[in-house]
């Protein structure tokens, strides 16, 4: 993001950021609620950068170590743009 120096990566559709990454196995994808809970996506019990997420962040972090899973979050990034 402009201004960032700390190596921080979001990814942004039309200047609107949509998902930033937490670290190399780690996305933070806003979503709506709606599709938050239509994919069964739960906010990890053990996440340290956003610890106190509620249950009612348009916001999901998910992790991803293996093909499958990045396969899922394109699908989710599609999502996410999708509803922008």
């Amino acid at each position: 993001m402009e201004g960032r120096t700390d190596g921080f990566a979001a990814l942004c559709y039309d200047n609107e950021p949509f998902a930033h990454f937490h670290n190399d196995h780690e996305i933070d994808i806003r979503l709506t609620k709606a599709i938050i809970a239509r994919e069964r996506l739960v906010h990890p019990s053990d996440s340290t950068v956003h610890p106190g997420r509620t249950s009612k962040s348009h916001w999901i972090e998910v992790r991803f170590t293996t093909p499958r899973h990045v396969e899922r979050i394109v699908e989710l990034v599609k999502l996410a743009i999708d509803q922008l």
